[in-house]
């Protein structure tokens, strides 16, 4: 097998070659060679991950000379797992966005820059995953959210796109605040950036306080509440194969270090599970909702994305108080469930998000309510996405049913606990989380409802048709992967397996056979949910066979004497969830801009009516102090005056202030 140094060697050394090779190649080959390049580097990763999967963990030192010594990279299990999922989640939104981007009347330039941010995205989310030396990491990290960033922003000649940009950009810097705040304290009680320190850290002092402050970090990137804000603006302003990477392993590299902290915790696992409980299912609570109301279908998958992040936490809460009362079963249940979620999401989100690119390319519009009937003209694409809502709903025989069913196992086993503050805890996550799949039901029911069936609402551009094969393949892919995992949980559940058992947080007594069972019988239930499906297919045939040939009549449905085609008499989408944001209008803010009719006019004039939702957490906490930033800086505003000699008298005072500085011994 290849080497960890070579395939360090090989990746690079590919990587740097194509990014040279694109500004000569010709345009329609630039998206072939980036797929070709994301290809590699996935199948040179994986192949050095796989065996860490089952235990051989994988160690090497990089030599960097005086600049920060040895770097550490280690693949073990968690490393591995996080890093297949993003080398196929890149290869598929790298085929799709080759055949996405070809509408776009991109420059050159532009379509050089955003494959080459594209290959750097990818590479530096793995490194992340394999780098355990906190100054090095927070550089990957860096490289992350900048090329990220840079990806969002594709659309750069629209000013709400660069808007989404920055504000995605300055959440992510305050996570790289919060991270190296972290680092730097763990360097200065133990003297190393190693991430073998946070094992004497925790061992010497309280583990809750670092742990919050690492868990805000990460939560940042993973969508927590209040930390998910960044989430609604940048999925919606980034290209549908961004977004789909993006929601489908971005986020979850925020998981990925809540995982690899915890994987070092020595103390408080308790008191922290169940703060991340309960962060959890309002994270999940809060983001359900929002996609229920809203009618931008990329705007509302994203916050389903933080809806998903919110089943994750909990599968992790309910691991960690498996560890505090040494629970293994509940240790595996819960933090097997949130690792198979991890997996499952970014399969079922990334093919909805492409699918719902596949409509704004052919519709060039996001506001659900200026479709329906496209699943006449876009019948692939209709599937498709039913198998992505039926998916992410949790419902069998598809693959969002076998992580969701883990989590409410585990839920359901940590019931067992003799504690009445925990009983009463997952008793409310239980109705917590069967709220979100209720919701869940509704959101889509709306927005498939809506985009696809009944008749079009009004007359586009042009009329959509299917997309190409390019787009559609990577998705076929998806959907193959998601029905293994459905079908065949057991060879996942033993990888997940493996990796829990490893982790250096297990104490003695904790037992793989338990979980694994659990496989049998998801599996049953596919199969027994696949057969019904089978029945009803084989019903539908013989009665299509049973008439075929015979006479059909087709009739206008029955509208109450009235046989007018009306489109707009269809539901919308706003009607379809107006009662749920009408009950929870303190939550759920709208804005609306209408003229209400007067009690004395007779003839009203004509009126415009438009309403849209605003986040919560936005509008009362994120505008209110944005807006006194901006107040507090206006008053700084005459430093910046355009003047040169203020800035040839900035530039003396500070040479004077430095020589005073040093021959005082100050520095």
């Amino acid at each position: 097998m290849i080497g960890f140094d070579l395939t360090i060697n090989l990746s690079l050394t590919i990587t740097l070659c194509a990014i040279i090779a694109i500004f000569f190649i010709p345009l329609k080959l630039k998206s072939n060679l980036a797929a070709l390049t994301v290809f590699v580097n996935a199948v040179l990763y994986s192949r050095i991950s796989l065996p860490a999967l089952y235990g051989n963990v994988i160690e090497y030192s990089l030599n960097t000379g005086n600049f920060m010594g040895n770097i550490p990279l280690r693949i073990d299990g968690l490393s591995a797992w996080f890093i297949m999922i993003v080398g196929f989640t890149c290869l598929t939104g790298v085929i799709y966005g080759g055949g996405y981007l070809k509408t776009y009347n991109s420059t050159k330039s532009e379509l050089n820059l955003h494959w080459i941010l594209f290959m750097l995205f990818q590479l530096s989310m793995i490194w992340v995953c394999m780098l355990q030396h906190g100054l090095a990491f927070i550089i990957a990290w860096e490289i992350m959210s900048l090329s990220s960033m840079m990806l969002v922003i594709f659309e750069h000649n629209n000013p709400k796109t660069i808007k989404s940009g920055i504000n995605y950009l300055v959440q992510m810097h305050i996570s790289v605040i919060l991270l190296t705040i972290g680092f730097i304290w763990v360097y200065f009680q133990t003297g190393s950036f190693d991430f073998n320190a946070f094992n004497v850290f925790f061992n010497g002092n309280a583990n809750i306080w670092l742990f919050l402050i690492f868990f805000l970090g990460f939560g940042f990137k993973a969508g927590f509440i209040p930390l998910h804000t960044w989430l609604p603006h940048a999925h919606p302003a980034a290209p549908s194969h961004v977004s789909g990477v993006m929601s489908g392993v971005i986020v979850k590299i925020g998981i990925y270090g809540i995982f690899r902290i915890i994987s070092f915790l020595k103390s408080d696992f308790l008191l922290l599970g169940e703060i991340i409980i309960t962060f959890s299912v309002l994270t999940g609570l809060y983001g359900i909702l929002n996609a229920a109301v809203h009618r931008d279908f990329k705007r509302m998958l994203a916050y389903c994305t933080i809806e998903n992040i919110g089943i994750i936490g909990i599968g992790i809460g309910i691991g960690m108080m498996g560890l505090g009362n040494n629970n293994p079963m509940l240790y595996y249940l819960g933090f097997g469930g949130a690792l198979l979620h991890v997996l499952n999401h970014s399969l079922f989100k990334s093919l909805l998000f492409y699918s719902a690119g596949s409509v704004y390319q052919q519709t060039h519009t996001r506001n659900m309510e200026r479709l329906g009937g496209l699943i006449k003209s876009m019948p692939k694409t209709a599937v498709i996405f039913l198998i992505g809502a039926i998916a992410i709903g949790g419902i069998p025989p598809f693959n969002g049913f076998v992580s969701e069913f883990i989590i409410y196992s585990g839920l359901l086993e940590g019931m067992k606990s003799n504690s009445l503050n925990q009983l009463i805890l997952l008793i409310l996550s239980i109705a917590g989380l069967s709220v979100i799949g209720g919701i869940s039901i509704l959101a889509f029911t709306k927005t498939f409802g809506t985009i696809f069936l009944g008749t079009e609402r009004e007359k586009l551009a042009h009329k959509p048709e299917e997309v190409s094969v390019r787009m559609l393949f990577p998705q076929y892919v998806i959907i193959i992967v998601m029905m293994t995992v459905a079908f065949f949980p057991q060879i996942f559940m033993n990888a997940i397996g493996n990796i829990l058992q490893r982790m250096s947080i297990l104490r003695s007594g904790f037992e793989i056979a338990g979980f694994t069972n659990y496989s049998t019988i998801i599996s049953n239930i596919s199969r027994y949910s696949a057969v019904f499906i089978c029945i009803v297919a084989i019903i539908w045939g013989v009665r299509t066979f049973v008439i075929r040939g015979k006479t059909a009549e087709t009739v206008p449905t029955w509208g109450c004497a009235y046989v007018g085609s009306v489109p707009k008499a269809q539901y919308t989408g706003k009607s379809f969830s107006k009662p749920l944001g009408k009950i929870l209008g303190f939550l759920l803010i709208e804005k609306k801009k209408y003229v209400e009719i007067k009690s004395g006019e007779i003839f009203p004039i004509s009126r415009k009516y438009a309403s849209n939702y605003h986040d919560f957490f936005e509008l009362f906490f994120i505008k209110p102090i944005s807006k006194h930033l901006v107040y507090g800086t206006n008053y700084f505003k005459f430093i910046q005056n355009g003047r040169i000699q203020s800035y040839v008298i900035y530039g003396i005072v500070f040479i004077i202030a430095i020589f005073i500085i040093t021959a005082l011994n100050i520095i």
